[in-house]
C-alpha cells in the first residue's frame, strides 16, 4: 500500500496519527518517501503510482477517485492558502486555490502553504485569506483536499474516519523540530491547527458541492 502525504503543517496532526496506529512499519517508512505537495499528488494518484492521498478537492472530483468523509477544512480563516494583491500569479502546487482565487475575483499573486503561513505571520495586511473571504461571501468553511483512493477503500475508509473523527495531541517536541524545520514558532502552530478541521461534515460537504458548482459556472464563462 503506497500512500502520499502532503508535506505542510496543515497535515501534521496525520503524521502523529498515522504514528500512533498498529500498521505494519514498512507503510509507515514509506509515507516518509512519498511527501510532496498537493498538484503532485494529485498527479501521482491519477497515474495511479500511489493507491491514495488527500488532493486538491478541484481534482477528487474527477472520475477514477473513490473518496472518503476526510479532508483539509479552513472552518472561517486559514492563513496558509493567500492572494498578495497585484499582479495575477498562480501557485504550480495547488489546482484549487487558483480556482478559487479567480471564483472570489481575489487578483494577486497566489501563495499556498508553509510558505504562505510564514509570509502572512509575519504581514497579515499585504495578503486576502481565501478561506476567510469564501465564508465571509458564503457562511461557509472551505475543503481545500478531499481523501481519494484507488486502491485499498476499505482500509482508507477506516483509517480516514477513524483519523477525522478523533482530536489529535501534538507532542511537545513534535512541535519544537517543526519550529526549527519549518521556521514557524510552536504557538503559532497550535493556532493555526485550530483553524483547521478534517471531518467533511454535512456543512462542509455542502460547501464543497458550492465550490465544484461555481468551478463549472466559472469554466463554462471562459
Amino acid at each position: 500500500m503506497i500512500f502520499g502525504k502532503i508535506d505542510y503543517i496543515n497535515l501534521l496532526p496525520l503524521h502523529i496519527f498515522l504514528k500512533k496506529q498498529p500498521l505494519c512499519n514498512s507503510f509507515k517508512q514509506s509515507i516518509a518517501y512519498r511527501k510532496s505537495y498537493p498538484s503532485k499528488l494529485n498527479e501521482k494518484l491519477k497515474k495511479r503510482q500511489i493507491d491514495a492521498a488527500f488532493i486538491s478537492s478541484i481534482a477528487s472530483a474527477q472520475k477514477g477517485f473513490k473518496t472518503i468523509n476526510a479532508g483539509i477544512i479552513a472552518t472561517k480563516e486559514v492563513q496558509s492558502v493567500l492572494v498578495k494583491v497585484g499582479s495575477y500569479k498562480q501557485d504550480p502546487h495547488s489546482a484549487t486555490s487558483n480556482l478559487l482565487a479567480k471564483i472570489l475575483k481575489a487578483e494577486g499573486e497566489v501563495v499556498i502553504g508553509d510558505k504562505a503561513l510564514k509570509l502572512y505571520l509575519k504581514n497579515p495586511q499585504d495578503y486576502v485569506d481565501l478561506a476567510k473571504l469564501w465564508h465571509e461571501k458564503y457562511n461557509l468553511p472551505f475543503v481545500f483536499a478531499r481523501l481519494s483512493v484507488n486502491k485499498y477503500y476499505d482500509f482508507y475508509k477506516r483509517i480516514g474516519e477513524k483519523f477525522a473523527n478523533q482530536k489529535v495531541f501534538i507532542p511537545f517536541y513534535i512541535l519544537i523540530k517543526y519550529t526549527e524545520e519549518r521556521d514557524v514558532k510552536a504557538e503559532e502552530i497550535k493556532t493555526y491547527l485550530k483553524n483547521l478541521s478534517y471531518k467533511i461534515d454535512t456543512k462542509a460537504n455542502y460547501s464543497l458541492k458550492t465550490f465544484l458548482r461555481a468551478s463549472r459556472l466559472f469554466k463554462m464563462t471562459k
